[in-house]
């Protein structure tokens, strides 16, 4: 037992300052639990308040797609640069080294390969899964207006409820159908479904007309998705106007993975997100990086 005649009075209450209740960072998660905001403050930066996730979960529906042939030797390098890897559980545990720092979001919904309706997804990996991997949110897709809309709105739904019991955020990724209007009312009423719903941030496209009203609208955070592979300038030009305009980050995979120089474009990609550095001198450090990497 401990000697109670030796302990000293505490006499540091401070009682000239009240306590500070800090607000929480990011859009709409103030009223969140502890481990949900620490496992957002984790795929976001909390100075920036954004996020440069790195996507390449692509196999899970289409295969070895160019860039992922070899997730060892191509993905691999790139991690260090990420603040979060967006993956499915299969690479996570046979590829990414347990040591990595960088978070983890992870694919749980799936069914179908792109070789059937792609909207015709469930639940495909169980909540246990994921506290065992120790992830910071977990993703399912969204097919607002496809096929199977409804069965894809309640996988989310089903995630966010089990999420929340055990503080683990869910990413709503919107998909978009080939024969779908790419324009800001679909993405207003994807995004904003998804977030009534519950969903802790959602992943979305980005769009020239409008899409400061697709942030706006949307109480929740969004990540801009990086689409199909364009030029590097391209890409970056899309990255900035998409954080301009009200996004708290991007969700890039083939154009950083896909791109003629890997690490030198996530680089400049960082440089637009979190220093809002213009896309002519993100692709200005894009070349510089790329010629020394020659040398």
């Amino acid at each position: 037992m401990p000697d109670a005649d030796g302990i000293k009075d505490a006499k540091m209450f401070y009682c000239d300052m009240q306590q500070k209740t800090q607000g929480f960072f990011l859009k709409g998660s103030n009223s969140l639990d502890w481990g949900m905001k620490n496992r957002l403050a984790r795929i976001f930066n909390p100075v920036s308040g954004r996020t440069v996730m790195l996507a390449i979960d692509h196999g899970y529906f289409q295969g070895p797609t160019t860039g992922l042939e070899r997730v060892d030797i191509n993905i691999l390098p790139l991690v260090p640069y990420a603040d979060t890897l967006m993956l499915t559980r299969g690479i996570l545990r046979s590829v990414i080294p347990p040591s990595t720092s960088q978070a983890i979001v992870l694919r749980v919904s799936g069914g179908a390969s792109i070789l059937k309706e792609l909207s015709n997804e469930d639940i495909a990996v169980d909540i246990e899964d994921s506290i065992r991997l120790n992830v910071c949110a977990m993703a399912v897709q969204v097919f607002i207006g496809g096929e199977f809309e409804r069965q894809s709105i309640i996988n989310m739904t089903k995630m966010v409820d089990i999420g929340n019991r055990y503080g683990i955020p869910t990413l709503a990724v919107t998909a978009v159908g080939k024969d779908m209007a790419r324009d800001a009312k679909y993405f207003r009423l994807a995004c904003r479904i998804c977030a009534e719903l519950g969903a802790h941030y959602i992943k979305t496209y980005y769009i020239d007309e409008g899409f400061e009203t697709v942030t706006a609208s949307c109480p929740v955070p969004i990540v801009m998705a990086g689409g199909k592979k364009i030029p590097e300038l391209d890409a970056l030009t899309m990255a900035y106007n998409a954080v301009q305009r009200g996004a708290a980050g991007v969700d890039m995979g083939r154009n950083i993975f896909q791109s003629a120089a890997p690490i030198a474009m996530i680089q400049a990609v960082r440089a637009v997100v979190h220093d809002n550095e213009t896309p002519a001198k993100a692709f200005d450090l894009y070349n510089t990086l790329n010629n020394k990497s020659r040398v």
